[in-house]
């Protein structure tokens, strides 16, 4: 048995890697030489189990209901089921919820990640010399840790220095160092990725893209930050995790690996095509939702509202290191990902309202019941 232990899996990055693995009768995990899928998450508020429902009878996969705080339990999870690789995707990430309340995140994404890297550390150690050769531990990180750019400024790369302008983003910073520790002081094999801003299926809707789309669906205002024109590098979530997946196969032990999206855009600009292809394929006329409103557009909706504290102007990344040394650019530019996002949403109604309308939480109950 030789496992691959995913941490956050049932989130909208790891589920989506865990998806990627699994599709298609597990053919990508066991070339990829696993004969298992661990996933571990703690289901908090944005865990959702409905993510990877239609895997869960499948003997290549496991969910395990725990949280990286339980070194004893991960300790144990990770000799029982022979884990030579460990992703780690949990943390908590949403700017708004660290500036309300910082604690958990400094819980969850320093505590949480040197707990992990305690228990991978022992694992790695019990091994014979050849497995611990193959053993990796990858660490799934933010654009964020490096702060904010200036219009011209050069995209962000490998050798930029942090400066993170969140409890989030420092939070995380503080995770990548421990990670970094980890390769100078033990040897430990380590990588760790730093991404640009995710979008597609399986997003919680607290984030930009999903929230424009369901309240603009609802007939509800499409909320601004300040004056939309923070700039983003959108990357299609797929294309992110067939980047963490060339990381992990081809990348350098202790080194850092930027995935990017080359699609630089305002957020209004973002919120403007949301809103361009609803129009195309569920119109404003069309909706009952938008009755009475007086809009015959969904883009009329646009709401300006207070910019957030600390609110960072632009990022950008520069992905040149991993194209060249693994081979890896993004699929998708950012037209197609977001018509296929959009279209994605549409198409899953059901998952879209189990979230808005709490349903979601009683079946996420339920899974940390059993």
């Amino acid at each position: 048995m030789n496992s691959i232990f995913v941490t956050g899996g049932s989130g909208f990055i790891g589920s989506n890697f865990v998806r990627l693995l699994l599709s298609n009768n597990e053919c990508l995990l066991k070339d990829s030489g696993y004969d298992r899928l661990i996933n571990l998450d703690a289901l908090t508020y944005a865990g959702n189990p409905a993510n990877l429902a239609d895997f869960e009878s499948l003997d290549a996969y496991r969910f395990v209901h725990a949280n990286i705080l339980d070194q004893e339990r991960v300790e144990s999870l990770l000799e029982e089921h022979c884990v030579s690789t460990i992703v780690h995707f949990a943390a908590e990430s949403h700017v708004d919820r660290s500036i309300d309340g910082p604690e958990p995140f400094v819980e969850t994404n320093v505590t949480g990640t040197l707990r992990l890297l305690q228990a991978a550390k022992k694992r790695w150690e019990s091994l014979e010399e050849s497995a611990r050769e193959e053993f990796r531990f990858l660490h799934v990180s933010t654009d964020e840790v490096f702060g904010t750019l200036a219009a011209d400024d050069p995209a962000f790369c490998e050798t930029t220095p942090y400066a993170p302008n969140s409890p989030y983003s420092a939070s995380k910073a503080s995770s990548d160092f421990l990670v970094r520790s980890y390769y100078h002081t033990y040897g430990f094999p380590v990588i760790t990725t730093n991404c640009s801003n995710n979008y597609g299926q399986y997003q919680f809707p607290e984030k930009l893209i999903p929230l424009v789309m369901l309240n603009a669906l609802e007939g509800k205002a499409l909320p601004i930050y300040g004056d939309g024109k923070q700039i983003r590098d959108w990357l299609y979530v797929e294309d992110h995790c067939a980047g963490i997946l060339a990381a992990l196969e081809k990348g350098r032990l202790g080194e850092t690996y930027c995935i990017g999206g080359r699609s630089e855009m305002e957020n209004l600009q973002i919120v403007q095509r949301i809103c361009s292809i609803l129009d195309e394929l569920r119109p404003p006329a069309e909706n009952p939702k938008m009755e009475g409103k007086g809009h015959s557009k969904y883009e009329d909706l646009i709401a300006y509202v207070k910019d957030r504290p600390g609110h960072d102007r632009r990022y950008a990344i520069n992905c040149d290191r991993i194209q060249k040394e693994c081979g890896w650019s993004p699929k998708e530019t950012f037209e197609s990902g977001i018509r296929r996002t959009v279209e994605w949403y549409l198409e899953n109604q059901d998952w879209c309202q189990s979230i808005t309308s709490g349903t979601y939480a009683h079946e996420r109950l339920g899974q940390i019941e059993t």
